[in-house]
């Protein structure tokens, strides 16, 4: 059985709608924190288990009669992060797993000011210590976070964010396709290449993007760490929240996210999906 995990989440959801049109719906097992949730999935066949990383004792009977794994990472970040990840580790090589899979970043470095990074960075190393086979999927940033960052833009006319480098963005419908082949299939063992969108744009090329599409300019501003950080925690964003923002920055202008591979593209067999076009998309879809 096939066990996917944080199956009421953006990413881990897609996984799971995948595999219902790729394997027998009774080979599909998700463990989830709210069961109640994932009842559209145990109504369609889908074994449903409460597993919760934060409470390890849930996991055998989420994880029983595994196969593989996919171990989606948690929304949380530090030691917990990675506590919580160790145990889902442990408990998908208790329940003879085959293999391990896990959703990393290819930004993971235990040296990045980008707080995830280390974490993924702590987990990958993990998987390597597990003795069980794993692929770990360093999965490129995702789009949807420029449209996060973008959207005040969009009212005011002024992208006022700090200095930043190119990002190969990446679409959560790619990488979801990605996991499901690498579940199925025979592509993607250890860690994987950089699992990126075809192009690489910074907060200036986006400022561009968004200047065709909406017609009206939309003006790049460089601000300093520290102004963008106050400006967030005045409009209530939390001060380990708005870190972690100002992290992601610093680390993109170090180039964290800058190599583009065609890996991604050749493991799926087509194009993946341009920022433009996932921009395009979003902008004409309601809220």
């Amino acid at each position: 059985m096939i066990i996917v995990t944080g199956a009421n989440g953006q990413l881990g959801r897609m996984v799971a709608e995948r595999l219902l049109k790729a394997v027998p719906t009774e080979e599909i097992g998700v463990s989830v924190r709210d069961v109640e949730a994932a009842r559209d999935l145990g109504a369609r066949g889908v074994r449903v288990r409460r597993g919760d990383f934060a409470d390890p004792d849930t996991l055998p009977h989420a994880f029983e009669g595994a196969s593989k794994v996919l171990i989606v990472s948690t929304g949380t970040t530090g030691e917990a992060a990675v506590r919580g990840h160790r145990a889902a580790i442990a408990a998908a090589a208790a329940a003879g797993a085959k293999r391990i899979l896990y959703t990393s970043h290819m930004g993971a470095s235990p040296s990045s000011p980008f707080v995830p990074m280390p974490d993924h960075a702590a987990t990958e190393e993990a998987l390597r210590r597990s003795g069980v086979p794993f692929t770990s999927l360093r999965n490129g940033f995702y789009i949807s976070s420029a449209v996060e960052l973008v959207r005040g833009a969009l009212e005011t006319g002024v992208l006022a964010v700090p200095e930043d480098g190119p990002v190969a963005w990446t679409a959560h419908a790619d990488l979801a396709d990605a996991a499901v082949l690498a579940l199925t299939g025979e592509v993607l063992d250890g860690l994987s290449p950089a699992l990126t969108g075809p192009e690489v744009i910074d907060m200036a090329g986006i400022a561009d993007i968004l200047t065709r599409l909406t017609g009206r300019p939309i003006r790049r501003v460089v601000v300093s760490d520290d102004e963008y950080r106050a400006q967030l925690v005045t409009h209530g964003v939390p001060e380990s929240s708005a870190d972690l923002l100002v992290g992601l920055f610093a680390a993109a202008r170090d180039g964290d996210f800058a190599p583009v591979d065609p890996t991604l593209a050749d493991v799926l067999g087509r194009p993946v999906v341009r920022v433009e076009d996932y921009l395009k998309s979003a902008l004409t879809t309601p809220r």
